[in-house]
């Protein structure tokens, strides 16, 4: 349903307010990804177990994706501004704690917490943005820049990271929040106008605790089945996930004025919307949780040349997300869409094919189609959940939009990290001569096998390194397939929802 408004043309003080709301876009999207070149000093220096180094990726963006709704609706109702300038101070506080966590355990509590401040941030930047751009044509192209800067933000994390880990410790990865949000504070009052709904839905504590209830069982039995396989305990955490995500949406449709309106999801094209960006961001994440460490760990190179090899797709994330709105002009956008995710599965495809013979050239080339994917059906993607609302509810669109984002990167890793995580474990062949300690450590991660390497005898140590490898390839190649897979059916669910769906 697209709603009648009056538009106003936006000036420059418009625009510049966009470019002022894309930091905290930016930044939320970079602290997504940016562990991925991190991964390998971190798990040498906090030795953390499969599960702990996934949970060190999953942690915040599972806060976020629990949050974000409850965040938007908050937002709507106190104000959209306030919400961001109180996250803004929190986010940053927290990631200048994060850079000196001492142990695995806190390094994952300081990610929840960010998790629960960047939650603020993301629904208020979106609707923010709903607010300030009126005119269709002009919001479509600000909600392309937005998404191209959310999307560029996810590739851009491994990149940054190398940089800063060719000359800083792990930590610093996190200190970039600060000089990020500091001209936040102070623009953001003199750009951006306060918005708010003057009738906003309930603040309903019992359906916040429901969607959590709902999301980190799930996730944590995906884990639990990557470490110690199927069992009762996996089995149990999928049933009290799935009943509290029925008891969530049962409440929620029952109420006159809910915190989110489920009924949106009866309209196919805002239902399709919402599954195409989800899809997007796992197979972005769940792509560069393995390439960041295969470039590293199995190829060799330094963070920096392997961020590097990231800069073609990155710029064709941006590049593509731009192109997408003029291009649904005259071709439908959920055609677009489908052809993105298209592209995603050729990427995987490709990595699955070339496997352990993959060289820098190729992995650029897979990046670079799954790049392309990305930047146009995420964009379109964003732009169709927001336009099916209201403008008084695009906090609650956005929570919606960000929510799906967020789920998808905690299933990016959480899924494909724990097929990978699985097949290494049960791939790596120990040789003799190493201790039960250090044998354990190399079954956990391949960061783990090439610390443990480096301290062995020549030949043990040199046994050790090439069988966690190829163990790690291996997986590598069953998760591609597996994925590709996934953007099989996801194709398909684009074109039966959004085929009717006009640019």
């Amino acid at each position: 349903m697209i709603v009648d408004e009056v538009t106003v043309k936006a000036g420059p003080r418009q625009w510049a307010g966009l470019a002022v709301l894309m930091l905290p876009v930016l930044l939320i999207s970079i602290d997504n990804t940016v562990l991925s070149f991190a991964l390998p000093e971190i798990s040498r220096n906090l030795r953390p177990s499969a599960a702990g180094q996934l949970w060190i990726v999953d942690a915040y963006p599972l806060v976020l994706a629990g949050l974000l709704v409850a965040m938007g609706n908050l937002g709507d109702r106190f104000g959209r501004r306030r919400m961001l300038m109180i996250g803004t101070v929190g986010f940053g506080a927290v990631s200048a704690l994060a850079a000196f966590a001492p142990s695995a355990d806190l390094l994952i509590a300081a990610r929840v917490l960010l998790g629960f401040f960047g939650a603020m941030l993301m629904p208020s930047t979106l609707s923010l943005l709903r607010n300030l751009f009126t005119d269709r044509r002009q919001r479509r192209l600000a909600i392309a820049i937005w998404a191209a800067g959310f999307s560029a933000g996810s590739a851009i994390g491994p990149v940054v990271g190398g940089v800063l880990l060719e000359h800083f410790w792990w930590g610093s990865v996190f200190l970039i929040a600060v000089p990020v949000l500091l001209p936040l504070l102070v623009l953001v009052p003199l750009l951006v106008p306060e918005s708010s709904d003057p009738s906003p839905g309930p603040f309903d504590l019992v359906s916040i605790l429901l969607s959590m209830a709902a999301l980190t069982p799930i996730v944590y039995a995906i884990k639990s089945v990557a470490t110690d396989g199927i069992g009762v305990l996996p089995i149990a955490l999928v049933a009290i996930g799935l009943l509290s995500g029925v008891f969530f949406v049962r409440r929620l449709l029952a109420q006159p004025n809910p915190m989110l309106d489920m009924r949106l999801f009866r309209v196919p094209t805002f239902s399709g919307a919402v599954i195409v960006n989800l899809v997007s961001v796992f197979s972005l994440v769940g792509f560069l949780y393995f390439l960041t460490q295969h470039l590293q760990l199995v190829i060799g190179l330094s963070p920096l040349n392997a961020a590097l090899v990231l800069i073609p797709g990155v710029v064709i994330i941006i590049v593509t997300g731009l192109l997408a709105v003029p291009l649904v002009r005259i071709v439908r956008p959920g055609f677009v869409m489908a052809a993105g995710l298209g592209l995603c599965f050729t990427a995987y495809a490709m990595t699955a094919i070339i496997g352990s013979s993959s060289t820098v050239t190729t992995l650029i080339v897979a990046f670079c189609l799954l790049g392309a994917g990305i930047g146009a059906a995420e964009t379109l993607a964003n732009d169709m959940v927001i336009a099916s609302v209201p403008p008084e509810k695009a906090g609650a669109a956005s929570g919606v939009s960000e929510t799906a984002y967020e789920l998808g990167a905690v299933l990016g890793t959480a899924v494909l990290g724990s097929i990978l995580a699985a097949f290494y474990r049960s791939s790596i062949v120990i040789p003799n001569g190493v201790s039960a300690v250090d044998a354990q450590a190399a079954r956990d991660t391949l960061g783990g096998a090439v610390e443990v390497s480096s301290a062995l005898p020549g030949g043990v140590g040199e046994a050790l390194l090439e069988s966690a490898r190829s163990a790690f390839d291996s997986g590598v190649t069953v998760t591609s397939w597996f994925a590709a897979a996934m953007m099989i059916v996801a194709i398909t669910v684009t074109l039966l929802t959004l085929r009717k769906a006009r640019g």
